[in-house]
């Protein structure tokens, strides 16, 4: 960048380069992240808006945040190529071994009882 003075004529600035550190610095996002117990990393509506480009970053490398409203969770913001949660389903016979067992006349007892009772 050149000035010109019309006292000393046409003089040079000197021009400040600034090295960009290697080091990784930290998001702004994430001083405004917390952490909930039993939900996970959680973050306010108005956090959320204010640094979206940032929380997407985050998310676009596998982290999940919680937004919340009022200090209750509203959404979950999870990658795209991340599996949907789902509760495991342990097979119908681990679900009836947790019944209790039934004492009476079976099905087809009843049915043989009705049908004699009508007198067929």
């Amino acid at each position: 960048m050149t000035t010109c003075d019309y006292i000393e004529g046409v003089k040079r600035e000197k021009t400040i380069t600034y090295e960009l550190s290697k080091e990784l610095t930290e998001p702004a996002v994430l001083r405004e992240v917390a952490v909930m117990p039993g939900i996970g990393e959680v973050i306010s509506i108005r956090s959320a808006k204010a640094h979206l480009s940032g929380l997407l970053e985050l998310v676009a490398i596998g982290r999940e945040f919680v937004i919340t409203s009022d200090g209750q969770p509203k959404a979950r913001v999870v990658p795209m190529d991340a599996p949907a949660r789902r509760k495991v389903f342990p097979g119908a016979a681990a679900h009836l071994r947790t019944m209790p067992m039934r004492t009476g006349p079976t099905g087809e007892e009843l049915i043989r009882a009705d049908r004699d009772g009508r007198g067929w």
